[in-house]
């Protein structure tokens, strides 16, 4: 008899448990919106300091004054925080242009000084020269390969099946609203165009691994070019 209502207490408890323990559900992801709104990247082009208009047929009109570069800013559309990691949100503005710089000689002359010479003044602080050195450096594309005027060279022996190529094709600035990038300029481009590339990427690591989970996260790519014509 006593075994009897031993056996019904154990199994009335394990029935309590039972019903009382929460049912195991795999919780569904939901993905907020990458911005409050259509993601969006605008992007300026300035020199010495100054905001270039584009003009009637869209292209943005530099007069060389001597400063060996402009820049191209942005300002980004915030991300929603799903997309922000300890302050830093998950996006990227890559660079690049079709015009790249080839050096084959470079000539230049500098002042030549007499040991103990002639100076300008009493305190001994201004030599005079007494005439120039010219140094000529030829083969100089041997050395050093194209550079391309947002600011990175390809190495001789490149490998273009590598997974880090893309890394190092086109210039990149990560994790911020406001991306920057100076562009070369100088007086022999005058009267040519630049054409400039830019791939504005929100939420970088965009993919179906996200969190372990198998629904596809957004990821939006916005692509566009500016032209600059040098006057």
């Amino acid at each position: 008899m006593k075994s009897s209502i031993k056996s019904s207490l154990v199994f009335f408890i394990l029935v309590v448990i039972l019903l009382l323990h929460p049912s195991c559900t795999k919780q569904e992801t939901i993905h907020q919106d990458l911005c409050n709104g259509n993601c969006d990247a605008q992007y300026e082009v300035t020199y010495k300091g100054q905001t270039i208009q584009p003009n009637s047929n869209g292209f943005y009109e530099i007069q060389w004054d001597g400063l060996n570069y402009f820049k191209i800013e942005g300002q980004l559309s915030e991300l929603n925080d799903q997309y922000v990691i300890n302050d830093v949100p998950l996006i990227q503005a890559n660079f690049d242009s079709d015009y790249w710089i080839v050096v084959d000689s470079i000539r230049f002359q500098t002042p030549m000084f007499s040991y103990l010479g002639w100076f300008n003044n009493n305190g001994l602080n201004t030599p005079i020269p007494f005439g120039n050195y010219t140094y000529t450096m030829v083969d100089l594309i041997s050395l050093h390969p194209p550079l391309n005027i947002v600011g990175y060279q390809i190495p001789k022996h490149f490998c273009w099946d590598c997974p880090y190529a893309s890394t190092i094709v086109g210039t990149h600035s990560k994790y911020n609203y406001n991306p920057t990038q100076n562009i070369v300029l100088d007086n022999e481009m005058v009267g040519d165009t630049l054409n400039i590339f830019i791939e504005t990427i929100f939420n970088t690591e965009g993919g179906v691994t996200y969190h372990g989970q198998t629904t596809p996260v957004p990821q939006e790519i916005i692509e566009e070019q500016i032209k600059v014509i040098v006057i």
